[in-house]
């Protein structure tokens, strides 16, 4: 009987609104991870803290979804995986319900370690499904589908929630991203076949992966080109408050700006990439750097962090792009144990990049995170280059 289930024929368009159904999940996912970014300083508001210590809500889901990605995949490869995505959206639902309802800063970081969980399992599982759903020739399309959720959490996420945020409070900005969780996972049972384990991703794949120097590259360039953005992005809402002087319905209208270069980012550098990958993500590490560097000098004014986060949002689009292109160039026969180092190593730069750059605001200034960012993306750049010549 379940023979007969998993080979009956399923209408194309099923199978498309099954790969729309993974975007929504990873859309959900990433507006719930990165959302702390526009409501920075009304939550630290809130529970009575700096911007420094509410930023450990971008660093701690970064933590826990670096130790996820590898460990629940691997703990669950033998498992449904129509099922397992299906648990870890009722998780990111719980998450955000409890972000939503909780009445003490530690509430709060309980419900970010709940969507650090999802983040590790549900990306690692879902961005290597499309192979499953659709024929070969469409599975190239299918992918970028699926990852066009990474800049439109930015594009439409993260303003939205920003925006909502600040007419009827952040705790409703997380309820409404609740409700869309659900949604999601409505949509996961009903337009998901059966996805029983196809591929075991073992540890010792893992580990021979990061014995390979392809994939020691692509781990030192993404670490140094997250941390840059990460470090710097996490605080941007303060600085264009506090530094340039925008009001904070203002900023979401920056933030909007951003992710729309962003979108334009991702496809630019998908074209690129295929022509030349060590080219595109070293000229996104570079303007990175360039725009980083400059916030402090000319971001002082509405228009020129206007323009800069333009120019910010076109180079960022790129780099999951390319960071993902690098660690499957080096392990082209181990699609999803590199989708899982790229995940792992991404979140845990971010956590790490979130944290430093608090220490950095509380310390110093939200301008020096920006200086300290630019210099490790033009890091990431040089050594991009140098490392590829040298190979």
């Amino acid at each position: 009987m379940s023979t007969t289930t998993l080979t009956r024929p399923r209408s194309p368009l099923i199978n498309w609104l099954a790969i729309a159904s993974l975007m929504l999940g990873i859309f959900a996912i990433v507006t719930s991870e990165i959302l702390p970014i526009g409501l920075l300083t009304a939550i630290g508001a809130d529970f009575g803290i700096s911007d420094g210590t509410t930023g450990l809500t971008m660093a701690l889901p970064g933590i826990v979804a670096a130790i996820a990605a590898p460990a629940v995949t691997v703990a669950t490869a033998r498992l449904d995986r129509r099922v397992m995505l299906c648990v870890l959206m009722a998780v990111l639902a719980a998450a955000d319900v409890l972000a939503a309802a909780g009445n003490s800063y530690w509430i709060m970081l309980i419900s970010r370690a709940l969507v650090g969980l999802t983040i590790g399992g549900f990306w690692s599982i879902g961005a290597g499904l499309a192979g499953r759903l659709v024929p070969p020739a469409a599975v190239g399309t299918a992918t970028a589908v699926i990852f066009s959720a990474v800049p439109l959490g930015s594009v439409l996420g993260v303003p939205a929630g920003t925006f909502i945020g600040h007419v009827a409070g952040w705790r409703i900005a997380f309820l409404v991203l609740a409700a869309l969780a659900i949604l999601v996972l409505a949509a996961l049972l009903v337009l998901l076949p059966p996805l029983p384990a196809h591929q075991v991703t073992s540890p010792r794949v893992l580990l021979d992966l990061l014995r390979n120097r392809g994939a020691k590259i692509a781990l030192l360039t993404t670490f140094l080109i997250v941390l840059a953005h990460f470090g710097t992005y996490t605080y941007v809402t303060a600085f264009l408050e506090h530094v340039t002087g925008l009001h904070s319905k203002a900023v979401s209208v920056v933030l909007l700006a951003y992710g729309i270069a962003g979108i334009a980012g991702n496809f630019l550098a998908g074209k690129a990439a295929a022509v030349s990958l060590r080219h595109t993500f070293a000229a996104c590490g570079c303007l990175i750097a360039a725009t980083t560097l400059l916030l402090p000098l000319i971001g002082t004014t509405p228009v020129g962090a206007v323009v800069l986060l333009v120019l910010w949002g076109l180079a960022y689009g790129g780099v999951p792009v390319c960071s993902q292109a690098s660690f499957i160039n080096s392990a082209p026969d181990t699609p999803e144990g590199a989708t899982v180092v790229f995940t792992s190593s991404f979140q845990a730069t971010f956590a790490l990049g979130a944290f430093l750059g608090g220490r950095v605001v509380d310390a110093f200034s939200v301008s020096t995170v920006m200086i300290c960012g630019g210099l490790s993306a033009f890091l990431m750049a040089a050594s991009l280059w140098s490392l590829n010549r040298s190979g």
